[in-house]
């Protein structure tokens, strides 16, 4: 029988002498056809525990590097802490490099600074453009695993990608925003703060195809590189409000929903509808104060965990698994908010 334990943990997991197993194993005979049953059932047990048993004492160092408004960064920083405790007996430690915007440059140099570090593995938000790919290319060549988080990177050479499935957000957005509207006229503004990360371009393109199926009649005007910043999105809202006043409702692709809602009050607009992704710290407080009508959002500490999980399974201390599923999709109205302390 095959197996890769040792006779003495086998012995000590059976309650047997290291003789007897020897023994079993080794078919020399001599031995009750119980005690053979239960040296075959200690090596069982100990397949089925090997994967804690090759966690025990492991500690993983690894980098979050993500380009990101900080009010979604610290989102993720506190949902990776609150799930550093379910990881254990494995030990994670984590180096967070945050920035809010930036030429793609300055993110490659942390990359690459990584790279000649060493990291057990990156945990990486990034836009999607050739420089950023080339950089996890260096990356996987120094055999650190990066596993995109939010937004992919679907042709560089991560291992995995956690996070929602957004065309199927954007729909769900679309459907909504109809359903509320209803037969009011009125034009939708989408807003995305980049045109390079891929998340919130998907998202666009299932708001978009649904709203052309569903609403053909109904105008978007789309507004984009805000970065998802107050400043930066407060005027371009504006702009847009002050060329467009049949705008009325809004599809907050990229953030800084402060700034927009801002803009329709200083243009004396009203906003029928107004739906938002993620429970960032400003989402929550605007859902709670009913200024948003729903917020769309996944469960980031189940995003973490599983990338995680991928980054340990590339260093053998678990089992190979499936595809990673997309997080669950949550519509979030001021009446079914989750309590503070899991609202990241």
């Amino acid at each position: 029988m095959g197996h890769p334990f040792p006779i003495r943990e086998i012995a000590r997991q059976a309650g047997l002498s290291e003789a007897t197993v020897d023994r079993v194993l080794n078919g020399r005979g001599g031995v009750r056809e119980s005690t053979a049953r239960e040296v075959h059932r200690a090596i069982a047990d100990l397949d089925r525990q090997r994967t804690q048993v090759r966690l025990v004492g492991r500690t993983f160092m690894v980098d979050i590097v993500m380009q990101s408004p900080e009010r979604f960064s610290t989102a993720v920083r506190a949902a990776l802490e609150a799930e550093l405790p379910s990881l254990h007996p494995a030990v994670v430690r984590s180096r967070f490099h945050f920035r809010e915007t930036g030429p793609a440059g300055e993110l490659v140099a942390v990359l690459d600074r990584i790279a000649r570090r060493g990291s057990q593995g990156v945990l990486l938000k990034a836009p999607d453009v050739p420089e950023i790919t080339a950089a996890v290319g260096r990356l996987a060549a120094a055999g650190i695993p990066v596993v995109t988080l939010v937004t992919d990177l679907p042709v560089s050479a991560r291992i995995g990608h956690v996070g929602s499935d957004n065309r199927a957000a954007g729909a769900t957005a679309a459907y909504l925003m109809g359903q509320w509207l209803g037969d009011r006229p009125g034009n939708v503004l989408t807003s995305l703060s980049s045109g390079f990360f891929r998340n919130e371009e998907e998202r666009e393109m299932g708001f978009r195809s649904t709203m052309r199926a569903r609403h053909p009649g109904r105008t978007l005007v789309e507004i984009a590189e805000g970065q998802g910043l107050d400043a930066t999105q407060y005027d371009l809202v504006r702009a847009a409000l002050e060329r467009d006043p049949e705008i009325r409702a809004v599809y907050s692709i990229g953030g800084g929903n402060i700034a927009t809602l801002r803009a329709f009050e200083d243009a004396g607009r009203e906003c029928a509808v107004f739906i938002a992704h993620d429970l960032d710290h400003d989402n929550t407080r605007l859902l709670r104060e009913h200024r948003l009508s729903a917020v769309l959002h996944h469960d980031l500490r189940h995003d973490l965990r599983e990338a995680c999980h991928t980054v340990m399974r590339a260093h053998g201390a678990l089992p190979p698994a499936g595809p990673t599923l997309p997080s669950a999709i949550q519509v979030v109205t001021p009446y079914n908010m989750p309590a503070p302390a899991v609202a990241g």
